[in-house]
């Protein structure tokens, strides 16, 4: 019974207090729910019959009385459901059901008609409305009908954004607006442009908007400044494999058409074309973020001062790659990702520093809401940190967030966390439901869910516990201070870390084994030396007095990037391969209901994450993986290897196979040497080598290559061929099980015999493959099964694909020779 009525008086938040009134209605309803069977009518009858029955009708007696069981529980959880929606579990679960239908929109495999989502949201509304009464189908119609608008939203947001997508590569002459400058490693940059022109060709379907890499631009370039240069342009790429990120998705949404680099320039042009107002006050800010940023590189220097820009203006394009490994490896790549504890360190310090001025006129202080001017004086500064940042997601859950606690300080109302939360999350998917699908959204509001619902339960067990006797001396204090802030640290990272890590695992195949200790040792600089001192940086910056603090600020990052390399070099190979998406889903509800649920019901989280984690590995391992463009074969041949067809792969490509694969070594292809002696066994063909058993290839254990083809033989015995064109395939016809063709024009390449085929024009069309071969068995041969990362008919961030030459089974486009003059026609006869 005393645990009911605890379990009563959790309230709707842990973090404030309920009042008497509903500790009472709390406490009565859990002491009558305790004794269920008084009011079941129907246990009580069944309790009754018991005793009627015959002594040898036990096993009779056994079922009535598990019957009787049966209707307790299921009484107890229709009391505990009640409960929890009097608490209002409802409205914490609208964001979910909101994210739910944008993901299933965005997963369908046709586009679908934005018409039949309204009639759908409306009419469950109206169900939803009219059954009021009835509780729980109310609840369960208006459910639906939040999925239901999570794919209005999600509809309505791809059909307004409408983004221009390049077909193809193609290098042609461009004059642009520039919209975004960002400094990347090594000196080069990166430029954000509006195009206003293209000659030499003119690009008939020309993108609006696109992102190009340069050596170095003029001095003076600006925000605004129009530039021009020949460019090679390329469209958005697709996932590296199936099921991994797609970028031409990104792209889509962030309304980049294409993407290159300069070859020639850029040059500041001249342009008669206006600025529309909202482009000029874009313009202005980024040129704000631009100052900023380079005066603190100015000032640190080096990584320090890259990491020091992105923690105060949301630039992360200049920290160096190694630097950038290392937290990824270590854990602690979300400090430098503006979240809640930067917008909280604004916001606090602003208060801070507001109170301690109020606090100086006495006078004014007592006779005026002082606190109310200090909430509104920081509700403001974190709206334009939020905007110089970059607004980012995490920035933007964060501002929410502390926008909500603010304005209810400036009401005299309670803050409730968790609702917090939803309002944010609900704001987020309202205005850009895409997000839902990527890591940002999911780890950023899965880590603070996490955290809410652990300070929760951490709140109900201190009130449970009786208060402490006597005064503890002033050491005591310290040390029980020191010890709950250590704890409190490691905590926090173990919790979040617990909460982000399958998403972690299912976006980028990687966990951080020693995340939790990187960041024990981390967090005392963090919060010290870095965002304190950024924080009155960015105050003192307009006087021109932050020096001292940015040197400080440098000192504590370069205490981090220490920590982290230290601990990189010691990490565990932290590739984990590819995870069941029934496992991230299983963990997700676990998640959800854990961190929502107050009665006993979230016990029902344990089932699920146990059924995740039993899942997690559930899932099939491809044997070979091609890449979109049709040019690089990757093939596991176990001993965590990974065998190749080139020598100087993609990078990007091949540590994303590696993780998904588990395969810590990668091995380069091997030349076949010519040789001048005439026979099969020397011929510089590896076909031919292996038909005269000159060289087996799977003992090789990489790829053969000589005169355009490249085979090799994979741990079921499958032998996989790569051919530059059709004529070193058709060499393959005769042995090999499956061959990729990199040449969009081959057709026909075996007529006579039935390996698989593959060619670029297929991958220009359906973008990378991953590929499952079946051993040979007595009944039939190897089965050979091609799945592909883009499916017909397009979506609209893929439509752009069937424009390309390759996927029209064209070749590569080649400028025509001026030099040579065209024959003149041929005249008919007179």
């Amino acid at each position: 019974m005393g645990d009911r009525v605890r379990e009563g008086q959790a309230g709707n938040n842990p973090v404030v207090e309920a009042s008497e009134r509903d500790l009472l209605a709390a406490s009565a309803m859990s002491a009558a729910w305790a004794q269920p069977a008084a009011p079941d009518t129907g246990a009580t009858f069944a309790a009754g019959k018991l005793q009627m029955l015959p002594q040898h009708s036990s096993w009779l007696r056994r079922g009535s009385m598990w019957l009787a069981g049966q209707q307790i529980n299921a009484r107890s959880a229709l009391a505990a459901i009640e409960l929890e929606l009097d608490r209002g579990v409802a409205f914490l679960l609208l964001p979910v059901f909101l994210a739910f239908g944008a993901l299933v929109y965005f997963a369908l495999p046709a586009e679908p008609d934005l018409a039949p989502f309204v009639a759908a949201f409306v009419l469950l509304a109206i169900l939803a409305f009219f059954t009021r009464r009835q509780r729980l189908v109310h609840y369960a119609l208006a459910s639906f009908a939040a999925c239901m608008l999570g794919m209005v939203v999600a509809k309505f947001e791809t059909g307004r954004m409408g983004t221009k997508m390049l077909g193809g590569e193609i290098s042609t002459a461009l004059t642009g607006r520039v919209v975004a400058i960002d400094h990347l490693d090594k000196g080069r940059m990166r430029l954000t442009l509006d195009v206003l022109a293209t000659a030499r060709p003119v690009l008939r379907y020309a993108p609006q908007r696109v992102r190009l890499t340069a050596r170095k631009v003029p001095e003076d370039i600006l925000a605004g400044s129009a530039v021009t240069g020949y460019v090679r342009l390329m469209p958005p790429s697709g996932p590296v494999r199936p099921g991994s990120y797609d970028f031409s998705f990104e792209s889509y949404f962030d309304g980049i058409g294409a993407s290159g680099f300069f070859m020639k320039g850029p040059e500041l042009a001249a342009t008669t074309r206006p600025q529309s107002a909202s482009d000029r006050a874009f313009a202005w800010v980024e040129n704000v973020r631009e100052k900023i940023a380079q005066r603190i590189r100015d000032r640190i220097g080096g990584a320090e001062g890259e990491i020091a820009a992105a923690l105060v203006v949301g630039v992360r394009g200049g920290i160096p790659e190694d630097v950038n490994e290392a937290l990824r490896r270590t854990g602690l790549y979300h400090i430098i990702s503006i979240s809640g504890l930067h917008m909280a360190m604004v916001a606090g310090t602003v208060m801070l520093l507001m109170r301690l001025a109020f606090a100086a006129f006495p006078s004014f202080s007592s006779r005026w809401p002082v606190k109310k001017y200090a909430a509104g004086v920081a509700l403001v500064s974190t709206g334009g940190y939020l905007f110089i940042s970059g607004a980012e997601v995490a920035a933007q859950r964060s501002f929410i967030m502390l926008a909500v606690m603010l304005t209810a300080v400036l009401f005299d109302r309670a803050a409730l966390t968790m609702r917090n939360l939803a309002i944010s999350a609900i704001v987020v998917i309202l205005i850009s439901p895409h997000e839902v699908v990527g890591p940002s959204f999911q780890m950023s509001f899965a880590a603070t869910a996490a955290l809410v619902g652990a300070y929760a339960w951490w709140s109900d067990r201190r009130e449970a516990q009786a208060p402490p006797v006597g005064q503890r001396s002033l050491p005591s204090k310290i040390w029980r201070w020191l010890v709950t802030v250590a704890v409190g640290l490691a905590a926090t990272s173990v919790i979040a870390g617990l909460a982000t890590s399958v998403f972690g695992a299912w976006h980028f195949q990687r966990v951080s084994p020693l995340s939790l200790f990187a960041n024990l040792a981390v967090m005392p600089f963090v919060s010290v030396l870095v965002m304190p001192f950024a924080v009155m940086a960015g105050i003192f910056m307009p006087f021109g007095l932050d020096g001292v603090f940015l040197d400080t600020m440098g000192v504590g990052l370069k205490a981090m990037i220490s920590v982290a390399i230290w601990f990189s070099a010691r990490s565990p190979v932290d590739a984990v391969g590819l995870v069941s998406p029934y496992a991230v889903l299983s963990l997700t509800a676990a998640l959800v209901i854990a961190s929502t649920a107050t009665t006993w019901l979230r016990a029902a989280a344990l089932p699920c994450a146990a059924l995740g984690l039993l899942t997690v590995v559930e899932t099939e391992t491809p044997d070979v993986l091609v890449s979109e463009d049709g040019r690089l074969v990757g093939v596991p041949i176990g001993d965590d290897k990974l065998v190749i067809n080139r020598a100087r792969p993609n990078q990007f490509t091949i540590d994303n196979w590696q993780r998904a694969l588990v395969s810590a070594t990668v091995v380069g292809p091997a030349d076949m040497p010519a040789s001048g002696t005439a026979g099969a066994g020397n011929s510089p063909d590896p076909t031919h080598r292996q038909a005269a058993g000159d060289a087996n290839v799977s003992d090789a254990a990489s790829f053969v290559c000589g005169n355009g083809l490249c085979t090799v033989q994979e741990p079921v015995g499958a032998r996989i061929a790569h051919a530059a064109n059709a004529a070193a395939a058709r060499r393959a016809c005769e042995s090999a099980d499956l061959i990729v063709v990199d040449d969009a024009t081959a057709r026909d390449v075996c007529p006579n015999v039935t390996p698989i085929v593959l060619t670029k024009r297929e991958l220009a069309r359906l973008g990378s493959a991953a590929i499952f071969i079946t051993p040979a068995t007595a009944s039939g041969g190897r089965k050979v099964e091609i799945r592909h990362a883009v499916a017909e008919p397009y979506r609209p961030w893929h439509v752009q694909r069937e424009f390309s030459r390759e996927a029209r089974g064209l070749p590569p486009y080649k400028r025509a020779d001026k030099r040579t003059k065209p024959l003149p026609a041929a005249q008919p006869d007179k």
